[in-house]
């Protein structure tokens, strides 16, 4: 008696301390598989470590995102979710990005994401977890961008996770289980980091001359500015001397129509993905974010991406790379050497620039578009820190690349800042046009139609190669032997609206440019690949020029034949065996075979449309 008495004794311990030891979950809000009307902002991964859910309504709630997860145990959890109060830098008050969390559709009390002031951990309160399988939503109320990274359940209430980036990185790391080794690893010749024109080009170009390529993506809608998602136009002429079926490529899938800030259907998406999926050389790695490089002294080996939604890591190795990033992301990743902002007028001598370098830069665009519903329509009061007026408002019914922000501020460390400022500006300005103007006959039946949450970017790190391009290059052309690309855009630079800087100085939302016509001028090839690195290529706005030469190489029809002489110049790199220096010095001949050919398709109806830019035709 008194053995099983013992027995029954120790199993009970055994018992207890199993009910009673300490359970957690740790809840990705980017891997819910319903997304319902909230969307995946991955712009700021790499100052974040994840992406996060983004509850981007216009100023009207949208659909709950779900999941089912499974918990360790059945009791009493502290809930815990980590937010933002985003219009904390400009209003020291509750913020608008309201949402609350509901557990098997109970809504907890708790409003989230309305104070403090940076991401930080908000306790959502306590619940009882009755089943395992337990179903969480994300419950918007209010539309205006409400965001949520991660959501994390304990049974003790003590056990907040980090805010510190790192020790949240390893936090979320050993909660998830998740492995610094990639699960999957492949081969390729080429890795085209970036699907903006210029990555969706170089793709193409390097796939049809027989290499086999890998294309990554961060966004699930290929195109970059050029997307749908935020809707810039194609600048610049193509085909033009001394290659003149430079650009045909481009015939294939650009938009036929023009403008800024139009309705969706106008960027074509669909026919940019057309073009990569119908080449059998080309994997599409769509919502994977380039995370890391792994080196051998001057080479890049390989790289590992990391998926926007699920986290799942993947390795890609080759030996060549395209940084299309814009951001110089595997660039500096691999220590490639850079510029960031304005050199200084002893630098280069160019006409324009300031006395002394500083960090200023051309800023990112949130642009946005309304509709008339042909009925009086609402808007709520959105009033946090800007304060408009019949004299400081922006009387308009679209946004478009004038409604610039963040020029004196760092255009990645500082990003989230500059895309929400963007956010902010658009949504107080449309609510004094509908609920304070004293004559809103305009706006009165007008709704927003669409407002970026993805910010077009124009400049941020330039690499730095063999040759960096100047001003003076341009104005003098100066003739160089390994001219490729034809650039025709003017030098067009942005600065604040002065009378925008009236009513808002030194937080300026509106941009003016300053333009210098040129004369159509060839880009030496040996910007397009790194000097330091052996095996990079860059095409797009990070390749090696001057902050004014940038003002006429960045737009897209210009970038995109950046790509697609990559593309030609790797083909050459596979054949000999070499790198891209190596086709400049030894192989130049066999690359201007390449681009006196062009990869496009020769029937190809040209689809350039009117204001693609003007140049100088005569002397």
């Amino acid at each position: 008696m008194m053995h099983i008495k013992k027995y029954l004794t120790i199993t009970f311990t055994i018992l207890m301390c199993s009910y009673s030891s300490a359970a957690d979950i740790f809840v990705e809000t980017e891997s819910f598989t319903k997304k319902g009307g909230w969307v995946v902002d991955q712009q700021f991964m790499d100052i974040m470590g994840s992406s996060y859910m983004l509850a981007h309504g216009m100023g009207i709630p949208v659909e709950d995102a779900s999941t089912i997860i499974k918990f360790p145990k059945i009791g009493q959890y502290s809930v815990f979710v980590r937010t933002f109060n985003w219009t904390s830098p400009w209003f020291k008050g509750e913020g608008p990005g309201k949402f609350q969390l509901s557990i098997n559709d109970k809504i907890l009390p708790k409003i989230l994401g309305a104070s403090g002031t940076n991401w930080e951990w908000q306790n959502a309160g306590d619940v009882r977890i009755s089943t395992r399988k337990t179903k969480i939503c994300l419950h918007d109320l209010t539309g205006f961008d409400g965001r949520c990274d991660a959501i994390y359940f304990s049974t003790e209430k003590t056990d907040i996770p980090p805010s510190n980036i790192k020790d949240l990185s390893a936090f979320r790391n050993k909660k998830l289980g998740v492995s610094s080794k990639p699960k999957r690893t492949e081969k390729f010749d080429l890795i085209v980091i970036g699907g903006g024109i210029a990555g969706i080009c170089a793709s193409v170009a390097a796939a049809r001359l027989g290499l086999k390529v890998a294309l990554i993506h961060d966004r699930p809608i290929i195109g970059g500015n050029n997307s749908s998602e935020v809707r810039v136009h194609l600048g610049g002429h193509i085909e033009m001397e001394p290659y003149k079926n430079l650009g045909k490529l481009i015939n294939e899938f650009g938009q036929t129509l023009g403008g800024n800030a139009q309705p969706a259907a106008v960027y074509a998406d669909d026919k940019k993905l057309r073009i990569i999926t119908n080449e059998k050389n080309i994997t599409l790695f769509n919502n994977f974010h380039a995370i890391s490089v792994y080196k051998t002294d001057s080479e890049i080996r390989a790289i590992t991406a990391q998926h926007i939604e699920t986290g799942e890591k993947i390795k890609l190795i080759a030996k060549l790379f395209a940084d299309c990033t814009g951001d110089g992301t595997i660039g500096y990743l691999a220590g490639a050497n850079y510029l960031v902002g304005r050199e200084a007028k002893k630098d280069y001598n160019e006409k324009g620039s300031p006395a002394m370098a500083d960090k200023i830069v051309m800023g990112s665009s949130v642009q946005w578009n309304s509709l008339d519903t042909g009925r009086r329509t609402v808007f709520p009061i959105f009033n946090y820190g800007k304060k408009f007026n019949d004299e400081s408002a922006e009387k308009v019914t679209m946004g478009e690349w004038t409604w610039e922000t963040g020029m004196n501020l760092d255009q990645i460390a500082d990003f989230e800042k500059i895309r929400d400022y963007g956010l902010l500006v658009v949504y107080s300005n449309w609510s004094f046009l509908k609920n304070e103007l004293t004559n809103n006959d305009t706006y009165k039946n007008r709704s927003l139609e669409w407002v970026a949450y993805i910010a077009g970017k124009r400049e941020s790190r330039r690499l730095l190669g063999d040759i960096i391009l100047t001003k003076n290059d341009i104005e003098k052309r100066i003739n160089y032997d390994d001219a490729s690309v034809t650039t025709t855009w003017s030098i067009d630079l942005h600065y604040p609206d002065p009378q925008n800087s009236k009513y808002f100085p030194g937080t300026e939302f509106k941009s003016i440019c300053q333009q210098e016509e040129i004369y159509p001028y060839p880009i030496p090839y040996r910007c397009f690949y790194s000097r330091n690195i052996d095996n990079l290529f860059m095409a797009g706005r990070d390749i090696s020029v001057t902050h004014i030469a940038l003002g006429t190489v960045r737009v897209m029809r210009t970038t995109g034949m950046m790509g697609e002489v990559v593309g030609m110049a790797a083909s050459v790199c596979k054949k000999n065996g070499v790198n891209p220096r190596d086709v400049y010095k030894t192989y130049f001949n066999e690359l201007i075979k390449l681009m006196k050919e062009g990869v496009g398709k020769k029937n190809t109806p040209k689809n350039q449309w009117g204001n693609s830019g003007n140049y100088k035709k005569t002397e």
